[in-house]
């Protein structure tokens, strides 16, 4: 009985300063909370939810245009499950990518303060989550939705993984290539909602991938400095490089414009949709012909913010007809 009450005076004691007080009690708790809030912080900021904002503004559009011409009830329990499912592999995707550019993105002003660049969360942490985060989505997609719109986002996955994300230390390709598995959520909310794949769902998917190309030109030309620091190859050497981007800019838009007017010729779009979508493209060109003849990071960020604005306007104008 001895040596138990002097082990737990021992436990107690706390170097003679008897119980932890008040004080120290709430400090520990802060401390703790603290810890917890970053980790939501840090889990949050390697899902990027500037990118899966656009991911399920696209996606939600390919599903509502899915089902527009059905007859049923809108299912609105399946469109939770589809963007649900769908924002869970893109933010498996966007940890992955963040695991495997760790050291470089340590690299470029841009990206060094993300948590596993900065090392405030361990690599194995973000790898866990990352795939735990992608499998729980295809799982969901696969039994909630579809198999179609689950193997479309692993997909997605794969060719964003082990494709897009090694080339873009080779190869300027690597911005096409990466536009294919961009472009796939419309193609997943289509699949979710009517089980296949229409000529329609591949037009959104066209307007998505040419969208994408003068989106990161304008990206890429920002931030070129940081992306030659860092050894990443997504522009050509300075003699090819103006070049490059020009048609990577400029060459999409023109096609953008009588991609998007071609729901309105094949009835599918109203004379507010023409009139909106044409207005759009024309203010996108505009932006990106100026950033063409002027290369400047201030007319770079306006085709950035014109690249913003346009697509959730153009699919918004869309969807207003389909009902």
């Amino acid at each position: 009985m001895a040596e138990l009450q002097t082990e737990l005076e021992l436990k107690f004691d706390d170097g003679g300063r008897g119980r932890p007080s008040s004080a120290e009690r709430a400090a520990k708790a802060l401390a703790l909370t603290s810890r917890i809030y970053s980790t939501i912080s840090d889990c949050w900021t390697l899902s990027k939810p500037e990118v899966n904002f656009l991911i399920a503004l696209t996606t939600f559009s390919g599903f509502y245009l899915g089902h527009a011409h059905q007859s049923d009830h809108f299912p609105f329990y399946l469109l939770t499950c589809t963007l649900a499912g769908t924002l869970l592999v893109a933010s498996g995707t966007a940890t992955l990518n963040q695991y495997a550019e760790r050291r470089f993105d340590a690299q470029m002003r841009r990206t060094a303060r993300r948590p596993l660049a900065i090392g405030r969360m361990r690599a194995s942490s973000g790898l866990a989550l990352g795939i735990v985060l992608a499998a729980l989505g295809s799982i969901v997609l696969a039994v909630s939705v579809n198999l179609l719109s689950s193997a479309l986002s692993l997909f997605t996955l794969a060719s964003y993984l082990f494709i897009y994300t090694p080339l873009k230390r080779t190869s300027p390709i690597c911005t096409l290539i990466g536009a294919i598995p961009g472009a796939m959520p419309p193609l997943i909310g289509w699949a979710a909602a009517s089980g296949h794949l229409s000529a329609e769902a591949w037009l959104l998917y066209g307007i998505v991938f040419f969208w994408q190309l003068p989106h990161f030109m304008a990206i890429a030309w920002m931030y070129r400095d940081d992306y030659q620091r860092a050894g990443y190859r997504v522009l050509p050497m300075a003699d090819r490089r103006c070049a490059f981007v020009n048609w990577m800019t400029v060459f999409p838009l023109l096609v953008l414009i009588p991609l998007t007017m071609l729901p309105a010729f094949f009835g599918h779009g109203s004379v507010i949709y023409a009139f909106g979508s044409l207005f759009m493209g024309s203010m996108f060109l505009y932006r990106g012909s100026v950033f063409a003849l002027s290369k400047s990071n201030q007319h770079a960020r306006r085709l950035l913010l014109a690249s913003i604005t346009y697509l959730p306007v153009v699919f918004g104008l869309l969807m207003t007809r389909s009902r």
